[in-house]
Order: structure tokens, then sequence, then C-alpha cells
């Protein structure tokens, strides 16, 4: 097992997630951040959310670190948090091709409005 983020510097952000092989009986991974940001496509303002990534393991489980500089790496993208939310559970589907994928995605309020993002995919 070789991982190309943890063990060694990173410097930035990285769309490449590392796997491993997920252990037996593991029937639920979840991970939560509150340091997702991206930027409106539209008014180019800052967004800020909040992410809920959920996974039932088939072969393989997504390491930490790369992870985490994945979710760096929408920094500077101009996304809708819809967009954003199908593009992670894409991504995370692609990389682990788990039983089930569901990242939830709260957006910090603006302009008095919540809002929420829910995208899954399954087998």
């Amino acid at each position: 097992m070789e991982f190309k983020q943890l063990g060694h510097k990173s410097n930035g952000p990285s769309k490449q997630l590392d796997t491993f092989p997920a252990p037996a009986n593991v029937g639920l991974v979840k991970f939560e951040s509150d340091e997702l940001t991206s930027f409106c496509p539209v008014t180019h303002q800052p967004d800020f959310n909040h992410v809920v990534i959920e996974f039932c393991p088939d072969k393989l489980c997504v390491e930490s670190k790369s992870l985490k500089l994945y979710l760096w790496s929408f920094r500077e993208e101009a996304k809708f948090a819809e967009a954003l939310a199908g593009e992670i559970a894409d991504d995370i589907f692609n990389a682990l091709q788990p039983h089930w994928v569901k990242i939830t995605l709260i957006q910090n309020i603006r302009g008095g409005l919540q809002l929420t993002a829910v995208a899954e995919k399954k087998k």
C-alpha cells in the first residue's frame, strides 16, 4: 500500500484520493468538515459549507489526509452547492466503489436562506 499524501509533505490541494483496504465488518464510514469552501459562479462571493461524507465500504476506504486535501481543492472553484455535492459523491464513488455514498452539503446562511444539498450514489 503506497500513499501519495499520508507520510509526505503536502503544500497544497489535491484531487488525488488515497485508498486502503476496508477492514472487515465496517458498515459505515462518516467524515464531517466545516472546511469546505468554494465560491458562487455568478456573484463570486465565497461560500462556506459544512459537509458530511458517508459511505458503506465494499473493498476500499479513503485515507483522511488525502480527503482533507481533496476538499481543499474546491477553494478556488466556482460551483453551486448542488453541483459541488454531486461532484464529491461522484469522485468518492469512483475512487472507492462503495455499496453506496451519501454527501450532505450544508451551506452557511446567505441572504437569509439555508441551503442543504444531498447527493447519493449506489451500486
